[in-house]
Parts: structure tokens; sequence; C-alpha cells
């Protein structure tokens, strides 16, 4: 696809990927999906939320001196993992090791984002660190999506700004992909965290899915830790992102056997993984 095409493309979609996921899913209860960004850099917060009972995704950003044994633990108590990939945002915060920038060219940002994939163990799917300035740039996202496509891999837009084309790029792209709904906790106040939990429900009653991103804050793990066990009781079912996702699509499975090349990760595994 040429790049005049696929901007026209992201036009004509970018409606569609800014909805709440499109209209309730038949047959299921109002189902959420958490992702926990930011993994690896809090050994304790990170070691709570592996050890969780409910189906949580956890982002983890590549290189970090805690990112692959939280990885390895969250792996054996059957959380989902995913990249957390750092891009670059319109504020010139430091993206630390891994970071996509524009100045890259294709090569050097495909190669980037493959040694950051190849960094974390059970890999499934990667959202974006920021990215406020690159998410917002089509031929950038293009080479992020040409190299995701080579493996078995969602993207979700974590929309760090309203004028991302992330997801959209990833949808013409034919990458299975999502955007989130609602940020839990940039205020880091159980009031603010209770409100915006309360908001994912609701879109979720309305949308019959949505997906909330939270941060591996004491206040944010303290309240899942209390309110996920409640959730039951409530009607309301906990996903993981790629079970949100083959809700959304009819059940069907993201890739057939042998569809993508694995990844060949760079971190030696245990006996015990």
């Amino acid at each position: 696809m040429t790049f005049r095409a696929l901007a026209v493309l992201v036009m004509c979609l970018a409606p569609v990927a800014a909805s709440g996921g499109g209209s309730q899913e038949r047959g299921h209860p109002p189902t959420i999906a958490i992702i926990i960004d930011d993994m690896g850099y809090n050994l304790h917060e990170g070691q709570r939320l592996a050890r969780m009972d409910q189906p949580l995704t956890l982002a983890f950003l590549p290189f970090r001196h805690h990112t692959v044994p939280l990885a390895k633990l969250a792996h054996r108590h059957s959380k989902e993992i995913i990249l957390h990939a750092p891009m670059a945002n319109t504020r010139n915060i430091g993206l630390g090791p891994a970071g996509l920038t524009p100045d890259m060219d294709e090569p050097t940002m495909a190669r980037t984002l493959r040694r950051a994939l190849q960094s974390i163990p059970y890999v499934q799917g990667v959202n974006n660190h920021m990215g406020s300035l690159l998410t917002q740039q089509i031929e950038p996202m293009q080479w992020v999506m040409k190299e995701l496509d080579r493996y078995p891999l969602y993207f979700v837009d974590s929309r760090t700004i309203a004028t991302s084309v992330a997801g959209t790029v990833a949808a013409a792209q034919k990458i299975p992909s999502l955007t989130r709904d609602v940020f839990l906790d940039h205020e880091q106040t159980e009031e603010f965290v209770d409100q915006q939990f309360k908001l994912l429900i609701e879109k979720a009653k309305a949308n019959g899915t949505a997906i909330g991103i939270g941060h591996p804050h004491t206040v944010t793990v303290d309240y899942l830790e209390k309110h996920l066990p409640e959730l039951d009781e409530q009607g309301i079912a906990l996903a993981t992102v790629s079970g949100l996702w083959a809700m959304r699509n009819g059940n069907r499975v993201m890739f057939a056997e042998g569809e993508k090349e694995p990844i060949v990760p760079m971190v030696a595994r245990s006996k015990e993984d």
C-alpha cells in the first residue's frame, strides 16, 4: 500500500477507531480489560499485580531492571504480557532504552522495535508508552505496523493524544487492534481511580466492552486488589486484551498456526519457565 493510499484510508477509518468498540456484543456480559503500563520499574507493586487472581494484561517497558523476572512471574500466574513501546512525545520527555523517534529511518525503527520485542518474554502484543508526537505521524506508524505484522501480535493504541493515527494505521494494515477507552489513574488518589473505574464499567455497559489503562502505583494496585473480586457480583466480566478482541470478533482466533514468524527471545529462559 502506498503512503498516499494509506493516508486516505486512515482518514476514512478515523471515526471508526474513535468509537468505543461498537455496539453491545451479544451473548456476553459487559466486559472490561485492564492494561497496567510501565511494568519493569517497581518490583514490589509489579509482583502484587503479577500474582493477582484476575486476568490482567501487563505492559512491560523494554530493558528495565525488573522487566524480565516480572514478566516470567506474570506468565506463571497466567497474565497476558505486552511490550510497552516507548515513542516520542510532544513534551520531549526522555524515553529510555528502545525509544522510537521521528528522526529514525525505517530500518533503524524496525530494528529498535524488534530488539524491544525480543527482550520481553512471552510477549503477545504492543501498546505505546507516551507517543503523543510519534503516533500522530502516519509514515512512522506505518513502519511500526510493518514490523509488527511479521509476528503474532496485536496493537493497542494507548491514545495519549486525541489525534493519534496509530490505531487506524494498524487497522489499515490488518493488524488486530484496539484502542484505550479510559485512563484510570493520571491523578493518584483513591477517589479519582474509583471515578475512572466506574466510568470504565459504564462504557462497557454501553458498548459491550471497554479497555482501561492504569499504572503500578500503590493506590491503583490497592484499588484493583479490593474491587476486582467484586466484579462478578456486579455482572461485569474481566478479560485479557486478546480475550476482549476475540469477543469483538466472533470468538475467532487472531492468527492461524504458522501464519506468523515467532519472536526469537534475546533472554534465556530457565527450566521452570
